[in-house]
């Protein structure tokens, strides 16, 4: 049985480096407190670095990288193509090329650009992410069944195609307008024109609604003959998730994403659920059809039986059986990877045991399906191999809960189970249950979380000094950057990345000019990246090696790509962000009243800022308030996206100010403007 604990351990204590005075003797302090790299052939100039870095700095793969990696391709039974079988299965055409840009030229997605996804894989990519990416590589239309037919690869998730009897029923229109239009222009080319008959929505997640205005485009008929179909609190959650948090976690999820790495060897491979999120223009649709119950509908002369499964992968989701072809869509409660019950770029945390127990509701509904596709990989064929897959889906997600909280009862912290968990082998053998997206060590701390919250109950982590104030005291108590960075060395050295990037993000907390520390600290994260089997803990990795050697990116998403999105989002969202923008201290002893009235929705909210915070009601105009602002939606939205300033807006003609213009700018003065643009590996 493969444990990559265990077998860390085993080749750090079997392996052993050319240069034992290396190993044993890194560097020699002298008296004076002088730092010297101690015999081995290493120039000053090579100090704290690994050589033969490419053009953008990340570093080769180690020699433990390498043998971890090799043990890996050991360890798993590689010799099982059935996923590259069924990948291929039905194959019909693909675009010789896929380049698709934003309106300002910019390109969202060139799958050109994973050429380089073939044979063994390198060193510096764990075997079992890459075979994971050779799979997602495979893409074009492709045939599932009679009357069923999907995207695959165009995008981070799959459009499905099913025949109904006026026109094409569209599942999922992918995440962007400009993918979305470019993949049912290709199905209207490959398989003859139809118009869409119906528009279905399986969860609330943009790469699963985002593209439907492109898909519009590529219809050319009229919207009102479409019916948009949507399970239960669809549009509240695919509008609300981004909001409040949207900028913290539009900065996560690039890292997540690795949207600043360069598709290489070195850098982005995969996402694990698909190649890449493709960044462009996100639309949403209304549904004339919503599903909040387990029921059978007939759409467009298909029989569909729907199952709720809200509160699994996402917030608002249904999977549908379609008895006549024998196929069950399980949208993405189930994958061919482990999913997130915490996912990275951040969100709450997902109830394992709903998931679980949703996935054996569907193993005894879907008894019958001799064919299961879903919003992300390819399809499965044969009721027994359906039933197998399920079966393992179900019990990975209800495994991880049950250990985490037998050793959380016992009394062990989020680290320590996350170390300790150990998957039965079946589990861990089985390629769909790896974690090439959600891992097992960061969903069993999620459970922690979701039962007992970030308090790990010792009275050391009730109060903790900040980072950047401990850093220093770390670093002095430990004698120093230099002294610190020495042992960083000798640990990197022995191939104990882990350790090191912990010694060296107390350096650069401590000191972010520290170069030695950060070159080292990029290093570190580099072979943790290579090592790592979920695509987004490589991305996580490497970018914030990246971010370390160029800096920050100074835009992260670009909010005008997201007005359509913004238009159908409830406006008290907006307001309740604007709380949350209140810069506390600034608004101390302040007091204020504020009209803002929608002249075209015909509502007025009424907004009042005291102790600091700000409240919001719908509510008849305050005529004793400070100011009122008559203002249009769209303008207001324009105002929070950012298209327009704040005193571009207030001396626009498309508004009217009653009240206290000055007394107006100083309340938005009060109001932080949170862009998403902040460091994460550095203070």
């Amino acid at each position: 049985m493969f444990n990559k604990k265990n077998l860390s351990k085993q080749i750090q204590n079997t392996i052993t480096t050319n240069c034992k005075l290396k190993k044993y003797f890194p560097l020699a302090v002298i008296a004076s407190g002088s730092l010297f790299l101690a015999a081995c052939g290493q120039s000053d100039d090579e100090k704290y670095a690994s050589t033969n870095p490419d053009k953008y700095g990340f570093t080769p793969a180690s020699e433990y990288t390498t043998e971890l990696n090799q043990s890996v391709f050991e360890a798993l039974p590689f010799e099982n193509k059935q996923d590259f079988t069924d990948a291929n299965r039905g194959f019909i055409a693909t675009l010789p090329e896929f380049v698709v840009k934003y309106s300002d030229g910019t390109t969202i997605m060139d799958l050109s650009d994973y050429d380089f996804i073939n044979g063994q894989a390198p060193t510096s990519v764990n075997p079992s992410l890459w075979r994971q990416a050779k799979l997602n590589n495979i893409n074009g239309l492709f045939k599932v069944t009679e009357g069923i037919y999907q995207i695959r690869g165009f995008d981070l998730a799959n459009m499905t195609i099913i025949e109904g009897k006026k026109g094409w029923i569209i599942v999922d229109p992918l995440t962007t307008s400009e993918t979305a239009k470019k993949a049912l222009d290709f199905v209207n080319k490959q398989l003859g024109y139809r118009p869409v008959s119906t528009i279905v929505f399986t969860h609330s997640h943009m790469d699963h609604f985002g593209g439907v205005n492109g898909l519009l485009e590529a219809a050319g008929n009229d919207v009102a003959d479409i019916e948009v179909v949507a399970p239960g609190g669809f549009m509240e959650e695919a509008t609300n998730e981004n909001i409040i948090a949207g900028p913290a976690m539009s900065k996560r999820a690039s890292y997540m994403y690795g949207n600043l790495l360069p598709r290489s060897e070195r850098g982005h491979v995969d996402a694990g659920l698909g190649k890449a999120v493709p960044f462009g223009t996100f639309s949403i649709l209304e549904p004339t059809l919503t599903v909040s119950s387990n029921e059978t509908k007939i759409i467009d002369g298909v029989e569909f039986e729907f199952q709720i499964v809200s509160g699994t992968e996402a917030p608002s989701e249904f999977t549908f059986y379609l008895p006549a072809m024998k196929a069950y869509c399980g949208a993405e409660m189930v994958s061919k990877t482990m999913h997130n019950l915490y996912t990275l770029r951040g969100a709450h945390v997902r109830d394992a045991v709903l998931w679980s127990k949703s996935i054996d509701e569907a193993i005894e509904e879907q008894k019958d399906a001799d064919i299961y596709f879903g919003s992300h990989h390819w399809p499965v064929w044969g009721q027994d191999n359906i039933n197998e897959f399920l079966v393992t889906q179900r019990d990975t997600y209800q495994y991880i809960h049950d250990q985490s909280v037998r050793m959380m009862n016992a009394g062990l912290t989020p680290k320590e189970i996350a170390e300790e968990i150990e998957m039965p082998p079946k589990l861990a053998n089985t390629f769909s249950s790896r974690g090439y997206y959600g891992t097992v060590k960061h969903n069993a701390k999620a459970i922690y979380q979701a039962y007992l919250g970030w308090y790990d109950a010792n009275p050391v982590n009730l109060d903790p000094l900040p980072e950047y104030e401990s850093a220093s005291k770390y670093v002095k108590l430990m004698g120093g950057a230099e002294a610190v960075i020495v042992n960083a060395q000798a640990a990197y050295d022995n191939g104990e990345y882990r350790w090191s990037a912990e010694l060296l993000n107390h350096v650069v907390f401590a000191d972010a000019d520290n170069k030695d520390a950060k070159e080292l600290l990029a290093s570190s994260y580099d072979q943790l990246g290579y090592q790592a089997e979920s695509a987004p803990w490589r991305d996580v990795y490497l970018s914030g090696a990246y971010e370390l050697r160029h800096g920050a990116a100074d835009k992260v998403i670009d909010l005008a790509s997201m007005k359509v999105i913004m238009l159908e989002t409830p406006i008290d969202k907006f307001f309740e962000s604007m709380g949350a923008r209140v810069i506390g201290p600034d608004a101390f002893g302040e007091n204020f009243t504020l009209n803002i009235n929608f002249t075209d929705l015909n509502k007025n909210y009424v907004l009042t800022l005291n102790n600091a915070v700000l409240r919001h009601e719908l509510a008849p105009k305050d005529t004793t308030a400070d100011a009122t602002l008559n203002i249009s939606h769209a303008l207001f939205i324009d105002l929070v996206i950012g298209v327009a300033g704040v005193s571009e807006v207030l001396l626009s003609d498309d508004l009217s100010i009653e009240g206290s213009k000055l007394g107006l700018v100083n309340f938005f003065s009060l109001l932080d403007q949170p862009e998403g643009v902040f460091n994460i590996v550095t203070p």
